[in-house]
């Protein structure tokens, strides 16, 4: 069975790999970026997906977006360190085949590739009690919402008053992508046009 490992951390790529090839899999590629890690899956389509959900590029979200809706027969499985309610019922909503917290991969890794394998679907048993939902009333929610992951980390950036420049540099994108994803963000939460909106609207929803 043919594996393909995607984590933008080197050490935790590698660990990843050398753990799983423990198992007896076959890795067919490892990468660090969610780019690469689609163009990959696209050419070469492997058994399994395991993606780290934070890369530059595309996230490990938008790739399993991408794999749902071209109907590519991968099976991704999605290692994170999030443990919000909204990133888990969007993996959910694109068909994740398993969901696992880093800090419980090694346990945990093993059986979750046996039960995709077998085409089931497994959720990290830690999940349940983890997950926390966002501290948001529902309507902040809905917005949030319409936000991809990458428009979320960006928000969580400018609260803590990050500029586009460092922005760009914390996710290896360009400071004129940043930019555009500053407009979408604006237009979905339906801000008004005024002068350092998204730092107000940032530093009051994401204390």
């Amino acid at each position: 069975m043919r594996i393909l490992i995607a984590d933008d951390h080197p050490l935790t790529l590698m660990g990843t790999k050398v753990f799983v090839e423990s198992l007896g899999y076959k890795i067919e590629d490892v990468c660090s970026n969610g780019i690469t890690a689609f163009n990959l899956i696209l050419a070469r389509q492997p058994k399994i997906a395991i993606l780290d959900i934070n890369m530059p590029g595309m996230d490990g979200l938008e790739v399993l977006e991408k794999v749902h809706r071209q109907k590519l027969p991968t099976k991704v499985i999605l290692l994170t360190m999030h443990k919000e309610m909204t990133i888990f019922k969007k993996a959910n909503q694109w068909g994740v085949s398993g969901y696992i917290l880093k800090e419980n991969a090694y346990d945990e890794l093993q059986k979750c590739l046996e039960t995709v394998k077998k085409g089931e679907q497994y959720i990290s048993k830690n999940l349940e009690n983890d997950l926390v939902i966002d501290n948001h009333s529902a309507g902040q929610n809905y917005a949030i919402d319409k936000l991809t992951f990458t428009e979320k980390k960006i928000l969580e950036l400018i609260a803590q008053q990050k500029t586009s420049k460092q922005i760009a540099d914390m996710l290896f994108i360009s400071e004129k992508t940043v930019e555009g994803h500053r407009t979408n963000i604006i237009q979905k939460l339906e801000l008004p046009k005024e002068k350092n909106i998204l730092l107000i609207w940032a530093t009051k929803h994401f204390k």
